[in-house]
């Protein structure tokens, strides 16, 4: 019996493929690769991973390190293929069709560069550049010593042939200028790029088909209270009906709907830092800062009600839900180690051990075979 389970377990992962969960080791320039609900190994020398990001694109992986090095791995064999210093300090990466495009702080420029980090283009814009997105052939980003938002578009390389050029040539289209002061985060919803500012006291929205502007003001309750700052974007909930916004200050999540009206406040138990939605959006994932570093609260997205709490024994710098909806994986920065709390019946499944000082939670998913 126990050979049966076993061999359907393994037609079932050869067929649909896994999870292969890669974890930011935020001292140690290192990155831990959990399969099974196990570490299975760390990758090393990969630079300053204090705020490091990875992606995914096709059967490739990528990493930003702080100190501007782009890496491209192998995410099945974990070999480190190439990589790339684009400056002393990178901010923000996106990967396209034919290119990977990198908001660079300290030379103040957007490095256009191929797949295999082969440098193509260096756009020079004498500001710190932030909140780097991908729409159609458009290239946006937002620059924050000018307060101006850029959008590239791709014209084709020297024939001017966007289908067959083997690379991308971007050239300016629209600058939007006086947007705000200081923008610092960005995000894509559908055809709207969306800007948050580290001064003003609202956001902006690009409509990338109109190619518009647009200020919209966000309010903190029915008294219409403004919100002070807005947070970085990576901290935002997006999905179903309803956006989730962890207010600055306040021990509060501001829900919205898909036109900003606000729908309701759920007070919750600390200042709220990062929230995050479930695969099938019933649930909502929400951490803090400061005293309540150690604890995660659960909503319901229905009833937008906190139906579980747990509390850890360090900081909690990110959490990722698997995306088979089964598990929700948290990084407890202090403790080195990544828990794994099962999402059926809210209970600490099991303790991933070893993860040195983690942070950033990252998913592959490795395809089964036919």
């Amino acid at each position: 019996m126990k050979k049966i389970v076993l061999l359907i377990l393994i037609f079932s992962i050869s067929l649909f493929g896994y999870e292969k969960f890669f974890v930011v080791e935020r001292e140690s320039q290192s990155v831990a690769v959990i399969e099974d609900g196990v570490k299975q190994t760390s990758m090393l020398h990969m630079h300053n991973m204090n705020h490091g990001v990875i992606k995914f694109k096709d059967n490739d992986g990528y990493l930003i390190s702080r100190d501007g090095y782009v890496v491209k791995f192998d995410p099945i064999t974990l070999k480190k293929e190439t990589e790339y210093k684009t400056s002393k300090s990178a901010i923000g990466f996106v990967i396209g069709k034919n290119y990977v495009a990198v908001a660079n702080y300290d030379d103040k420029s957007v490095d256009i560069l191929t797949r295999d980090l082969k440098p193509l283009q260096k756009i020079k814009t004498g500001s710190k550049n932030v909140g780097i997105k991908i729409y159609k052939d458009f290239l946006i980003f937002a620059q924050m010593d000018n307060d101006k938002l850029s959008v590239y578009a791709n014209v084709g390389g020297i024939y001017g042939d966007k289908e067959n050029d083997k690379y991308p040539n971007f050239q300016l289209y629209k600058e939007f200028k006086d947007v705000g002061v200081m923008p610092f985060d960005a995000m894509i919803q559908d055809n709207k790029y969306i800007v948050g500012f580290f001064v003003s006291k609202f956001f902006g929205t690009i409509d990338l088909d109109t190619m518009t502007y647009k200020k919209v003001k966000i309010f903190l309750d029915e008294k219409r209270q403004m919100v002070l700052k807005v947070p970085h974007f990576g901290f935002w909930s997006i999905g179903g009906d309803k956006i989730f916004v962890p207010a600055v200050g306040d021990n509060k999540v501001l829900v919205y709907d898909m036109n900003f009206k606000n729908i309701a406040n759920i007070t919750v138990e600390g200042t709220p830092v990062f929230t995050s939605l479930s695969p099938d959006k019933k649930y909502l994932a929400v951490t803090f800062s400061g005293k309540k570093f150690p604890v995660l609260q659960i909503i319901d997205t229905k009833t937008l009600k906190i139906i579980k709490r747990f509390q850890f024994g360090g900081k909690i710098l990110h959490v990722r839900w698997s995306k088979n909806n089964r598990s929700l994986y948290v990084s407890d920065n202090d403790e080195n180690m990544v828990i794994v709390i099962n999402t059926k019946q809210w209970y600490r499944a099991r303790d991933i051990l070893n993860v040195k000082k983690p942070s950033g939670i990252f998913i592959y998913d490795v395809k089964g075979k036919m």
